[in-house]
């Protein structure tokens, strides 16, 4: 039986990830090669180490976990630097506790919400307050009168976010999109950071990221991955021209307003997961 990991590991673990992620040339993204939307990488950096404790603190819930995280980083950087990053890696923080098999755990986690989820999860992107959220039709986060259980109302957004939609199929994006790309670019002989670029690309190629759907609309979304496919499409990170490939497309990005903040926040995840496993002896 695999064993649950102290809150000290969580949340080493946790801030590893972010920093790595921050690390790779991701282009769209905020990075160590550029800032970009009126951000910088001293914004996540701090946010990651702010956030880290209530998303690691034993015993808490998954609401908790990412209301603790989204008002600690609100309160250091006063924006939203990881509403997304903290809604994935929560559930698999509280996960990582139990004695159970990671994806065994996860599945109890994602099953067992309360209604005080459903409240600090709706509270928590109030705080955040995320670019293009806009208002739903039914289980709208901005109706504090009437708060729906938390899998109701991520069922309900599911077809139009990909972070809606993992709380409903069990991560599926994690382990069927970045853990493959992560064990992919290990075997062609990449190292960190480029393995990261690899993760981060695999999204982006694969599915409309949802940051840009709820700014932009999902047609423009979905250009987007077709634009990234075609234009990254034979890309070998391990060759020297990568670098100036990318940045050429992340300047292009970032001069149409277009993140795919999403592709990010998934790649975050993706490298906590695989280390969390690592830590409890599971294979990624």
């Amino acid at each position: 039986m695999s064993a649950g990991l102290p809150a000290a590991t969580v949340a080493g673990l946790y801030r590893a990830a972010c920093l790595a992620e921050l690390d790779a040339l991701k282009p769209g993204n905020v990075h160590a090669y550029a800032p970009g939307h009126r951000m910088v990488t001293a914004d996540f950096v701090t946010s990651a180490e702010v956030s880290a404790p209530p998303l690691a603190a034993r015993g808490a819930r998954v609401g908790a976990r990412v209301r603790g995280g989204v008002e600690a980083t609100m309160e250091a950087v006063g924006q939203n630097t990881n509403l997304g990053i903290l809604l994935l890696c929560a559930p698999l923080a509280r996960a990582a506790e139990e004695d159970a098999p990671l994806s065994d755990a996860l599945s109890s986690v994602l099953a067992g919400f309360d209604a005080s989820d459903a409240s600090d999860v709706f509270a928590a992107i109030r705080r955040a307050n995320p670019g293009g959220l806009g208002q739903a039709a039914r289980h709208d986060v901005t109706d504090t009168a009437a708060v729906p259980p938390l899998r109701d109302a991520m069922e309900e957004a599911a077809p139009r976010d990909r972070i809606a939609r993992a709380y409903t199929d069990g991560f599926a994006d994690l382990f069927t999109i970045g853990l493959r790309a992560l064990a992919k670019a290990r075997e062609t002989g990449l190292a960190a950071p480029w393995t990261t670029t690899a993760v981060h690309l695999a999204y982006l190629t694969t599915v409309p990221d949802s940051h840009i759907a709820r700014k932009h609309g999902p047609d423009r979304a979905e250009a987007v991955r077709a634009e990234a496919a075609t234009r990254l499409r034979g890309l070998d990170l391990a060759q020297d021209n990568a670098v100036a490939v990318l940045l050429d497309y992340d300047r292009a990005l970032k001069a149409a307003g277009l993140n795919p903040g999403t592709s990010a926040d998934f790649t975050v995840a993706t490298l906590f997961l695989e280390t969390l496993l690592c830590a409890r002896g599971e294979a990624a």
